[in-house]
């Protein structure tokens, strides 16, 4: 079936919904009408200049960049409160007490030597050349130095520096209002590589529109985007600069025409491409680097795939997949990815106006339909990912098993059948031939004989041969198609041209795709679909023309979803600029054998409040074990051999209330896992996660405790 996505819904012919195809960097295209009335602008460019110059400096995967501090690797040794502010008032008493002692005479004149030696005789008694006032500025000039070297000694041994930075700095320091004025040179307001390039007009434009407020983060990101295009070579200089000229801000649009979500629920920054998730906790077990930082998710996170768990109410979807899934959204209007987010029906993830293409299965109110067959035209790659989504989570991970007799059970049936019709089957049809029903074999026989399809007429003929003898598949595929030929699933999966199929072979434009599941006595084929969904995607990406846009699978609930196939194809995504999102309640919900390599796979991986202790030994021994400084603390009674001794242990026990004792530390280093299973299972507050990442460039960050909330 030829489908793109965009053809009519339910073949109503009412509403024109935004076409999900064409790039949106393209200057040439014109913009589709928006959906929904566009966010005001801002009432100057102040707030946008301020966010646009903000530091982002370089930092360690995971940390949210916008006005991030750096921090030193290691801990520095922290002096305690106590100690530091008695240290700091000690030394100045004692410089005092030193200053008037010299003042007074008590410590006598040996300070006055360098003074006799260094200052002439000359200036020096009543009739000093220099007169009274001159000689009264010598000698309590050199008291002052004397009075200052003694300052810089005590403040050294009080460390009176370390309590300037500890508490007076911080109260003096107060949030920056405004970014510092950066050098024309360096500004990012200002387009200097579109002047460099010869777009001067373009660039005066741009920084203009961003002074006056009419630009966005949507529009610097997709504008941006759309000049690569002109670097790489995929759009003329010329169309680029009169695009800009003619709209401004609001060049390059999205093919939605939309310069924004409806709204936003998380902190988006698009200069770096982040979304923060959440804080990293102040916490002992955290790298010094990250506590206290911002925990921010990316592209080049994602492009590594995140597998999360956690039980019902932990957060999963409020503030791990919806966070993401805006995010994608955004990135998708600014013409750098392609998102397709999957989940139940009325499950929170974002409103229909934030898509271009809403697929609500079961619900004969849905615009669009979802292509069975993912939009290819050859049986064989069809019956590949259609006998995935039907039979792979049956599949044991071995070669040979169910799911590749099932793909030949149904590569012998599509080929015949698009072939005689020039189409795939429905699912009612699928299921008659599955079920070795006499009549539609008959007729595609005869449709066979009649075209000189030899070749697929003996492929028709060992179908016909298999049915029914032990080991055949084909039982077990027509019951898991029936599971879609139900009176819900009505007029969906339609291949005849009637209904607006979607296909995820339009990953190749920036289009923002939600596909809500069945809602409840349908679980089965929810699963089902959903594995569909993911097969259809990492088959699609991985054969992409356009690699430079990020696409991204996120499924809300991947329960029976992983399968052997799956696993195989998360691998296979980095290298295509691609990744999935998962979410599991527990780690039950995927075999046995399956659970170390879908860990393996991803390179993102968060374990959230609640897990069981038997899911948090998965993630223990994936994340492994680490050297530790291990300090053993020995307390052994002190013996008094002299009367003087004993005497002095007897008051001191009396006063104490104990033994006299000296204390041994044995330090030494060991092997311990950076998260026990015990420890994730009991030792992670509500609303709080342990999170470990690696980029695309393979960088990594260890297992981290971040607050969600925060």
């Amino acid at each position: 079936m030829d489908s793109d996505g965009t053809q009519e819904a339910r073949g109503t012919h009412a509403h024109p919904v935004p076409r999900p195809a064409g790039p949106p960097e393209v200057p040439a295209m014109p913009p589709m009408p928006p959906r929904a009335p566009e966010t005001p602008p801002l009432p100057d460019g102040s707030a946008f200049l301020t966010w646009l110059r903000a530091p982002r400096p370089e930092a360690a995967p995971g940390v949210w960049r916008f006005g991030h501090r750096p921090r030193p690797a290691e801990e520095p040794e922290a002096i305690p409160t106590r100690q530091l502010l008695s240290g700091a008032l000690i030394a100045f008493l004692v410089g005092w007490l030193i200053w008037s002692l010299l003042q007074n005479g008590y410590l006598g004149n040996w300070w006055w030597v360098p003074f006799d030696l260094i200052v002439p005789d000359a200036w020096r008694g009543a009739d000093s050349d220099l007169g009274e006032t001159g000689t009264f500025l010598v000698y309590r000039g050199y008291e002052l130095l004397v009075a200052l070297a003694i300052m810089v000694g005590v403040a050294r041994l009080g460390r009176w520096g370390e309590v300037w930075r500890r508490f007076v700095v911080p109260r003096f320091r107060r949030p920056e209002a405004q970014a510092a004025q950066p050098a024309p040179e360096d500004d990012p307001a200002q387009w200097n590589e579109l002047r460099a390039a010869g777009a001067a007009d373009a660039a005066e434009r741009l920084a203009a529109d961003a002074r006056a407020g009419l630009m966005r983060d949507v529009d610097h990101a997709r504008i941006l985007r759309a000049w690569q295009g002109v670097r790489t070579g995929r759009h003329s200089l010329a169309t680029f600069s009169g695009a800009v000229l003619k709209d401004g801000a609001a060049a390059c649009l999205h093919p939605s025409g939309e310069r924004d979500l409806p709204a936003r629920l998380a902190r988006h920054d698009l200069v770096t491409g982040q979304v923060r998730l959440g804080t990293t906790v102040d916490d002992a077990r955290n790298p010094y680097a990250y506590r206290g930082a911002g925990l921010a998710l990316g592209p080049d996170l994602l492009g590594t795939s995140l597998v999360a768990v956690g039980p019902a109410g932990s957060g999963k979807t409020g503030t791990v997949v919806r966070p993401l899934a805006e995010s994608l959204c955004l990135h998708a209007l600014a013409g750098r990815a392609a998102v397709v987010v999957v989940g139940a029906a009325g499950a929170g993830l974002g409103p229909a106006d934030a898509y271009d293409v809403v697929v609500r299965i079961g619900n004969q109110e849905s615009e669009y339909d979802l292509d069975l067959y993912g939009g290819t035209a050859d049986p064989d790659e069809a019956a590949a990912v259609l006998a995935e989504a039907l039979v792979g989570d049956l599949a044991d991970p071995h070669p040979g098993s169910d799911s590749r007799r099932s793909t030949t059970v149904l590569a012998q049936l599509l080929g015949p059948f698009r072939a005689v019709h020039g189409r795939f089957p429905s699912v009612p049809e699928l299921r008659q031939l599955l079920d070795g029903a006499p009549g539609p074999f008959a007729t595609l026989r005869q449709g066979l004989q009649d075209a000189g399809q030899d070749s697929l007429l003996r492929e028709l003929d060992a179908r016909e041969r298999q049915m029914g003898q032990p080991g055949d598949v084909g039982g077990v595929l027509a019951d898991r198609v029936a599971l879609l030929d139900r009176p819900a699933f009505a007029g969906f999966f339609d291949t005849s041209g009637q209904s607006r199929p979607f296909t995820l072979k339009a990953l190749d434009h920036p289009v923002r795709v939600r596909i809500d599941l069945p809602e409840r006595g349908h679980a089965d084929a929810s699963r089902m679909l959903a594995r569909l969904v993911l097969a259809q995607f990492t088959a699609s990406v991985a054969v992409r023309e356009d690699r430079s846009l990020f696409a991204c699978l996120v499924l809300d609930d991947a329960t029976g979803v992983v399968t052997p196939e799956s696993v195989r194809g998360i691998q296979r995504l980095r290298s295509g600029n691609a990744g999935v999102v998962l979410t599991l309640r527990t780690l039950d919900d995927v075999a046995r054998p399956l659970r170390g390599p879908l860990l393996g796979a991803t390179g993102c991986r968060m374990a959230l409040s609640g897990v069981t202790p038997w899911d948090g030994q998965d993630f223990a021994e994936v994340w492994g074990k680490e050297w530790t400084e291990a300090r053993d603390v020995t307390d052994r009674q002190i013996i008094a051999e002299t009367p003087a001794g004993k005497a002095l242990h007897a008051v001191r026990r009396v006063i104490t209330g104990k033994a006299p004792t000296a204390r041994a530390v044995t330090v030494r280093q060991v092997e311990r896992e950076r998260w026990s299973a015990s420890e994730l299972a009991h030792g992670v507050p509500a609303g709080h996660a342990v999170l470990s990442l690696t980029n695309v460039q393979g960088e990594h960050a260890p297992p981290l405790l971040v607050d969600l909330r925060g």
